[in-house]
């Protein structure tokens, strides 16, 4: 193959395990099962085809699914290519396994290239087969073969993008949070450089353009909206002068030539610097250290005859040790009694480079914020029952769920691919010091994270945006989806002894909560008026999801807690959705609460217990 044995093996090898073709089929049942959803909300659960005037009305609702359904294929595209070409490199270099690879006569292009189509491929082929779905929907009328076939260019170059970033990040940075939050708030960028540009703050005309399509030819939300519009031929000639046609068409051309640059860009310089970064300096500052202490025997006999003064030596005491034990000379600091905090809280446990993260995030919180006040004033448009206030805020809660959940499944996946979670199992820390340790420092360490968006929602009640009874029913769903999404991380990391698939779970399981929250919006907003008899609609879509929840969180260790659950999260999900349209927040509230943190308890009570965590010390066939 043309990228070297690295995307060989890989394309060899992949056919060979179910999941491959589990994606596939999972997300091409989704897609018509969200079809036949919006075909009964459309023409009612008793109606059928009599109900439709004629093939207008059937070609109006080709289209409607047609954009209904393909922003979410985009959405699925562009995040899953991200996290799971960042978690491949990053559980390569996390193993030792991008050294080895390092030391062989491999080209640097084979193995970035490599590794990036091969983390690439299961979302690759996916995409792929949902283009017979979308022609099944061109046969409805609405749509022609033009605008699917830009819609899936504008995907595809999108999920080349997103997944180069995520590679590049993985290949860059050390810590495996790290890569995932940089290419995490890297995706937000994007999308909201697209959208600020569009909404013409920038001005409203750029580059002799206008402001729509400048954001058109960057953002592929933009793209992909530019891409489904509508065509009907050149318009009239004006004045004598030929106008051109519609430039749907050139923006999704342009940005396809966008993304791929983009993609080439950034895989030049991952190729180019790959055996800079790495090994990192924390590798060679350890071989230097190593080096160092081979010193001379006289050397060595002379401090082993001068030892240390004992007064100049301060050891750390932990439950109850005295300060007559082993160790290396100088001074330590005292450790508290549940060491696994201690560490996580006084140390640079995740890297000093994470700094860098926390001031990206600072800066999506202030763009987030800002609009957030400037939107206070302004009224709701048309149809749509969310506050426009509430449309920054929603990447923004998103952003902070993600990036606690990435830190706390990575603090474990961490230690397992360090080989230091055997360790910390033989010795007689409990269940509860491990649990509660690692939950604590993903609090701390992501308490930006937590804070601010806590700061704004007060500051939204204090200036009457929101009421007291609304700002606590806010407040009460945000700590409780926060620690959710922690304890979901940790939970993940225990049951999968695959770091890759761990963080894929993890992240996968929030992310899958977030888009069918917003799917379900835009159908009932889009298809119909009124929500009577749209529980019958959606029910076979909240079976498969409470299936699918049951699959990845307990089909590995099932009990009747993380039963109930699995299933009742997407119909709690459903409740609190027409709950949250009709204005009962106080039942969103109740629904939200009660929901996941009964899911937070089922988790987290069994780990409190006992250890049950999946090593990795048996080979699997997943890695």
């Amino acid at each position: 193959m043309f990228v070297g044995p690295v995307f060989t093996r890989e394309a060899i090898t992949a056919p060979r395990r179910p999941q491959f073709f589990v994606a596939r089929v999972l997300l091409v049942a989704t897609l018509l099962g969200l079809a036949l959803t919006a075909w009964q909300v459309f023409v009612g659960a008793g109606g059928g085809v009599a109900q439709l005037a004629g093939p207008g009305d059937l070609a109006r609702f080709g289209r409607a699914v047609f954009e209904l359904l393909t922003p979410l294929v985009l959405t699925v595209a562009v995040l899953f290519s991200a996290l799971f070409s960042a978690a491949a490199v990053s559980q390569e270099k996390s193993r030792g396994t991008l050294v080895l690879l390092l030391l062989t006569d491999l080209s640097n292009s084979e193995l970035v290239l490599g590794r990036l189509l091969a983390s690439l491929l299961t979302v690759l082929v996916a995409t792929l087969a949902v283009v017979p779905f979308l022609l099944t929907l061109a046969l409805l009328g609405g749509i022609d073969h033009q605008q699917v076939a830009w819609a899936i260019a504008v995907t595809a170059a999108a999920a080349l993008a997103a997944g180069s970033l995520g590679s590049t990040l993985a290949l860059w940075r050390e810590k495996t949070f790290q890569a995932l939050a940089l290419t995490a708030i890297g995706l937000v960028l994007w999308l909201a450089l697209g959208e600020v540009v569009a909404s013409g703050v920038l001005g409203e005309q750029l580059l002799g353009l206008t402001a729509g399509d400048v954001a058109a030819r960057i953002s592929p939300w933009q793209a992909l909206t530019a891409a489904m519009e509508p065509r009907y031929g050149r318009p009239p000639a004006l004045f004598g002068i030929e106008q051109p046609a519609a430039t749907g068409a050139d923006s999704a051309a342009w940005f396809v030539g966008v993304g791929f640059a983009l993609a080439g860009l950034l895989n030049l310089a991952a190729v180019a610097l790959v055996r800079v970064w790495n090994p990192s300096r924390e590798l060679r500052s350890n071989a230097t250290a190593t080096e160092a202490a081979l010193a001379p025997r006289e050397e060595v006999v002379a401090a082993v005859i001068s030892p240390p003064d004992p007064a100049d030596v301060v050891v750390g005491k932990a439950r109850g040790q005295s300060a007559a034990v082993h160790h290396a000379g100088g001074k330590s600091r005292a450790v508290w009694d549940n060491p696994v905090l201690w560490r996580e809280v006084r140390t640079w446990a995740y890297g000093k480079k994470v700094l860098v993260v926390k001031a990206a995030y600072v800066a999506i919180f202030v763009v987030c914020a800002v609009a957030t006040v400037q939107a206070l004033g302004r009224p709701a448009n048309g149809r749509s029952a969310i506050p426009p206030a509430a449309i920054p805020m929603a990447p923004l809660l998103v952003v902070s769920l993600v990036l606690v959940n990435a830190l706390s499944v990575t603090s474990l996946t961490g230690e397992r691919d360090g080989k230091s979670l055997d360790l910390l199992l033989t010795t007689d820390l409990s269940p509860k010091e491990l649990i509660l340790g690692k939950l604590g420092g993903a609090f701390w360490n992501a308490r930006e994270m937590i804070l601010l968006p806590v700061g704004l929602c007060c500051y939204l009640g204090w200036v009457g945006a929101l009421t007291g009874w609304e700002l606590a029913v806010l407040l009460a769903c945000l700590i409780v989806m926060t620690v959710f999404s922690a304890v979901l991380g940790l939970h993940a990391a225990m049951i999968y002894n695959s770091s890759r698939k761990a963080i894929g779970v993890s992240v996968g399981t929030l992310l899958f909560l977030f888009l069918g929250v917003s799917t379900c919006m835009r159908m009932m907003l889009a298809l119909s008026n009124t929500f009577d008899g749209q529980l019958a609609s959606f029910l076979g879509f909240i079976v498969g999801g409470g299936l699918a929840l049951f699959v990845a969180l307990a089909w590995r260790n099932p009990s009747t807690a993380m039963a109930l659950a699995s299933f009742s999260a997407p119909f709690a999900t459903f409740y609190a959705i027409v709950s949250f349209l009709l204005g009962s927040y106080s039942l969103v509230g109740l629904a939200t609460v009660g929901t996941f943190g009964f899911a937070t308890a089922s988790m987290l009570v069994p780990a409190l217990s006992e250890f049950d965590i999946a090593t990795g010390s048996q080979p699997s066939r997943e890695d």
